[in-house]
């Protein structure tokens, strides 16, 4: 059986910052250089988006926000994550480790 290369021999570890306290702590992350880590924001502000430094950003609630925030309404970001689950799991679904 062949050896899988280095990348391989370690956990794919995700951090997914969901609204703006999770995409401010996900950029504190990248900022501090965290290695062997795989940074996802999400949002439903188009422009919040914007300012992220993580290399994969999910716009969800379209629909429903049109781009803009979901005014820190808890219920109105979960309406937005079910309307794009489907984006939410392809980001995730191949992680051994999601924080």
């Amino acid at each position: 059986m062949p050896l899988r290369s280095d990348s391989e021999n370690f956990a794919l570890i995700k951090v997914i910052g969901v609204g703006g306290g999770g995409s401010n702590a996900v950029n504190r992350m990248i900022r501090a250089e965290m290695m062997g880590v795989e940074f996802i924001s999400v949002n439903t502000d188009a422009q919040a988006l914007l300012q992220s430094d993580a290399p994969h950003k999910i716009r969800i609630g379209d629909k429903m926000t049109r781009g803009l925030g979901a005014g820190a309404d808890p219920q109105v970001g979960q309406r937005a994550a079910e309307e794009d689950s489907e984006k939410i799991y392809e980001a995730l679904k191949d992680a051994d480790m999601i924080f």
